[in-house]
Parts: structure tokens; sequence; C-alpha cells
């Protein structure tokens, strides 16, 4: 027990003489403790002016012993490296190492300028190219492109590998980090280097624009089946939703597709009140399993609003909130669910926001499907397998690229596919720019009124892209299928 405490505990004790105690008038007691402030100040002057060093250090007590190390290695770089550390760059640094070793590609610490681009995205519109990414074992990897955005345009696609950004690599780099090189102003442009599978490495340059975040798009032909396309799960979508719903319920829909195919997810709650929509009272959607807990079932409320039967396209893009409501509807209403399997997103995050500005995106627990299951990296089954077409999948050609006949590129094989699955001949699909090929480009710029050079380039590489976008969303196997599985339920 040292001095001060010793005398603190003295001072309480009443002063006994023998056989009474003794009485202090007020006035002595006032002059006592006037005293013995007074004595207490000059010794400590005289401690700070004449004393050693020790009797006056004030060290700054370590309340938590696990971070001993860190500080320690702080004040350590802080005092002895060769230049002047950023304290600021440090100390965020130290917050994403404790991220990085959680090995979780969904929580990230994103710093100032992060967290203003991650909120961007949660507002009506943001500007950049369009695409979800997300780090997965030290790359970035496209989850999904959004609709009509230049990324659709430029041919982007789910499970794209983004290399470099204006060429500066971006392998290692968080998700926020990368997404803060990719951004950018409207008009302004971004070269990406993507890979494709086992394909080589292809250069696109996008130009950004504004990004709507403008969610359900909606339509119903004289079959009507109505094809609703919800493209990414925000606070406004239930409501979107909700309008066209009863729009085309008002027109007679006998049936409705629910598309979430490139669909990266957003918020739980939107998930849990489209389900609600299309399940009977009590019906579970969902399940989630905080850290040892036991998992809480999110149940359906009151009478489903929309009593048509229903199908739910899916793909490798779709992920989080639209395997949630794929799941709820295969588990919970027995609808058929069509494509190919989803991306296999099966945690749920939660933001905290920083005094200074930053956040802490991170996990808090598992989601599982009515029945219990956890499709975490894995997906949610379709109960009918319908792929893309083959030609879907092509890769970028690059519009400043010309190409012409006698060369031989990758880019040159992608294009010869594009023109083939358009009805044109270029002869054998290898790579070859050859007279075959050049026939068949002077065929494709006939029809569409352009200038019949036989090279591809420019106002034809942009054409051609589009003709094959098209024909992909006119001859979709996936809705197609959809459509014949609901005309069978509704007749």
């Amino acid at each position: 027990m040292d001095e001060q405490k010793r005398e603190e505990e003295v001072s309480e004790q009443p002063i006994k003489p023998a056989g009474k105690y003794l009485r202090v008038k007020p006035f002595a007691l006032i002059m006592l403790l006037f005293l013995t402030i007074l004595l207490t100040a000059g010794l400590t002057i005289f401690a700070l002016t004449f004393g050693e060093k020790k009797v006056v250090e004030v060290k700054v007590p370590v309340e938590r012993e696990e971070f001993t190390r860190l500080y320690d290695a702080f004040d350590e770089l802080k005092d002895k490296y060769y230049v002047d550390v950023d304290e600021d760059k440090m100390i965020s640094g130290a917050i994403n190492g404790m991220f990085d070793a959680l090995d979780d590609p969904y929580t990230d610490y994103m710093n100032t300028d992060e967290a203003n681009h991650f909120n961007e995205s949660l507002s009506s519109s943001f500007q950049g190219i369009g695409a979800e990414i997300q780090e997965r074992n030290g790359d970035i990897v496209v989850v999904s492109p959004i609709k009509n955005s230049p990324a659709e345009k430029a041919g982007i696609m789910p499970q794209d590998i983004i290399l470099t950004v204006d060429g500066k690599s971006i392998q290692g780099m968080t998700a926020s980090e990368a997404v803060l090189l990719i951004r950018g102003e409207k008009g302004t442009s971004v070269t990406l280097t993507v890979k494709r599978g086992d394909a080589e490495p292809t250069e696109m340059t996008i130009v950004r624009d504004d990004i709507p975040i403008e969610t359900v798009y909606g339509e119903m032909g004289d079959d009507k089946i109505a094809h609703i396309q919800i493209t990414s799960f925000s606070e406004e979508t239930y409501k979107e939703l909700l309008k066209i719903l009863t729009e085309l319920d008002g027109k007679g829909m006998k049936g409705i597709v629910l598309d979430v195919r490139q669909n990266p997810g957003g918020f739980l709650d939107a998930a849990i009140d489209i389900a609600n929509l299309f399940l009977e009272d009590g019906k579970p959607i969902l399940q989630v399993q905080g850290r040892d807990e036991k998992p809480q079932v999110f149940a359906a409320e009151g009478e489903k609003k929309f009593k048509q039967p229903v199908t739910i396209l899916i793909d490798e893009g779709s992920a989080s909130a639209s395997e949630i409501l794929a799941a709820a509807l295969l588990e919970s209403a027995d609808a058929e669910v069509i494509g190919v399997p989803s991306f296999g997103k099966g945690t749920v995050q939660t933001v905290s926001y920083l005094e200074d500005g930053s956040n802490l995106k991170f996990t808090t627990g598992k989601w599982l499907t009515p029945k219990g299951n956890w499709i975490n990296e894995k997906g949610v089954t379709p109960t009918i397998e319908v792929k893309y077409p083959s030609y879907a999948s092509l890769t970028y050609v690059n519009p400043e690229t010309e190409l012409k006949t006698g060369m031989n590129d990758k880019m040159i094989q992608s294009a010869e596919g594009m023109l083939e699955a358009l009805g044109y001949d270029p002869g054998e699909v290898d790579g070859v720019f050859d007279g075959d090929t050049e026939d068949a480009v002077k065929a494709f710029q006939k029809a569409e009124k352009l200038e019949q050079t036989g090279t591809i380039a420019g106002d034809t590489t942009y054409a051609l892209m589009d003709a094959l976008r098209e024909k992909i969303e006119k001859e979709d196997p996936m809705l197609l299928k959809a459509k014949e599985v609901l005309t069978g339920k509704s007749e």
C-alpha cells in the first residue's frame, strides 16, 4: 500500500487520547487543512525542481494487456524509424490488419474516403462504372454488373477478375481500396485489365457515368406472365416491387418470374419484406444465427399478397439477399428455381460508424435457409438447371483496338464468335483475321448501316457487342423456361 493511500486511511480515523476523543474546533481544522495543502504543494515543487526524474514520472496504464505489443511497436516506430511516420496512416493500417486477420472477404475497415464511397452506393445514385466487387483470395472479383451500367454494356460479367486499374495492380487490395480507384466522375474513363476463366487478360476502357439505383424493372406480354427484374435490395426495393406488381395484377397477371440474376444483394430487411409477399402466414423465410446463439427464425406474417404461381431465376451473380429470397421461395413455397447455382454468400453483416467518419463493416452471423441449410460458398442449387448459351460468355473486344486482315489475336477469336452467333459466317473461329472474317464483318456492317471497311473497331465493335446483348436478352433460355413452367401451372 503506498503512502498516499495510508495517509487517507489514517485521516479517516478519530484521534484517541487516553480515555476520550479529541474535539477539534472548526477554525483549527480549517487551518490544519490549509497547512497540509501548503506543505504538500511545497514538497511537490521541491521534487519537480531537485528530485529525481522517477519521482514525478507519470506512466499511462495499459488497461488491456493484449494491446501492450501494439503500443510498444507503435512507440518504437514513431521514435526510431528513419523518417517521420504518418501516425494516422499507421493506426488505420493496424485496424486493417485486425480485419485482414479474420480472413473474411465481407469484413472490412473503411477509412473516411472509402466510407464515403460506401455510403454513396446506398444512396439514390453514384458515379462510376456500376459493378459490385469483392476481394476473394487476394483477387478483386466481380460479383455482378448493375443493369444498364457502363460495366454491363462493356461486357463485364460475374466472376471476372480485375487485375489492374489504369495500369496499377490491385491484387492484394481490399474491395474498398479497389473501389476508390475504379470509381470516378461521370465522363472520365478508367482502363481495367480483366481476366475471365482461362482466357488471356483483356484490357477494356470504360467511361464512367451516373449509376441510378433504380432496383426493380417489370414487363408483361400477351401471355400475362410478369417478368420482374430486381437488380439489388435497397431501402426502396420493396416499395418499387409492390407498386409494379400491383399495377400488373390489375391487368390480369397470371404468373410471376422474379429475376435476381446478377443481383449482388443488399438489405436483409428488403429480402424479408419481399418474401413475405409470396408466403403463407407463419412460413419461415430464413434463420439467422449469431455467435454461440440458437438460430432466430424469421417467418411470414399475414395473408400473402400475391397468389399467382412464382418462379425465380438465379445465376452465379445472385448473392446474399438474392439467395435468401430464392431459398425462401424454394423451401417455403415450393417455387421452381431456374438457372445455375448462385454465388454462395451465407453471412450477415452490420456497419458501425466511427466518429472520424470511417466505418467498420463486419460479419455478425450466418443465415440459414428455412430448413436450416447453410449455402455459404455453395450457393442455392436450382430445381431446373438451365445454362447460358456459350456465346453469352464471349470475352470483351476493345473498341479502341483495330482488328483487320492478317492479324492473329484472342480478341479476333471473340469477335468471330460474336459474328457466328449473330448468323454471319467468319469461317473457322480461330483468332485469325482472314478473308472469311473480313467478308463476315462487311456483311454485318452493311446490315447495321455502317461504313463497310471490313475491319473491327469503334462503332463496329460497339454495334457487334450491342447486337449480341440483344440476342441474349431475346433468346434468354432461363426466362423462356420459367415462362413455360408458369404457363403449365396457370392453365
